[in-house]
């Protein structure tokens, strides 16, 4: 078996996105048979993100995730794309709704202003899907999540599903980690 771990401490972004995207496809040109994700993000771009979830499902390795630190807003699709999901004891997990960052000194009109808000909708739709798929919450959870922005911790992920257990990481001797600097 060839096993590699993966230390990814960033936001979602173009850059983290291609770095993470480009390791990921490395390590299956090499042969990975199981890749370990120690994952910490406050979240970021939901095109991003998804790109990332639908990319890390679509290898052939095994991919394991770990909540070491944080994973909030759309770090939770990143995780959740893990066949199996862990979670260090003081990790959390935070839930909001979408939303988008307005330019300065823009105009909108109506048309415009529909076309975001359907965005949204699509795309909370689209996370709350995956979060139902691999969690124990219905639909109505996941709305509530969204509606009150709120934080939980590993155990309430271990109740609800997102997480098979909560337990630290541990690299066994030998084993390669790859991890990524951003600059800031």
């Amino acid at each position: 078996m060839s096993q590699h771990w993966v230390s990814f401490s960033a936001e979602v972004v173009p850059q983290t996105t291609e770095s993470l995207i480009a390791t990921l496809a490395a390590l299956h040109n090499q042969g990975a048979t199981e890749v370990n994700l120690l994952l910490s993000t406050p979240g970021g771009s939901v095109m991003h993100g998804m790109n990332i979830y639908n990319i890390a499902r679509s290898l052939p390795f095994k991919l394991i995730t770990w909540n070491v630190g944080n994973v909030d807003s759309i770090g939770n699709v990143i995780f959740l794309a893990g066949a199996e999901r862990y979670a260090a004891p003081l990790a959390t997990f935070m839930f909001h709704g979408v939303g988008f960052e307005i330019p300065q000194a823009q105009r909108y009109d109506t048309a415009m202003l529909s076309e975001r808000l359907e965005a949204i909708e699509s795309d909370q739709k689209r996370i709350g899907s995956i979060i139902g798929t691999y969690s124990s919450l219905n639909e109505g959870d996941v709305v509530d999540l969204f509606k009150i922005a709120s934080t939980k911790d590993a155990a309430w992920a271990r109740q609800v599903g997102i997480i098979d257990a909560i337990r630290e990481p541990e690299i066994p001797p030998g084993v390669p980690v790859h991890s990524f600097v951003f600059q800031r």
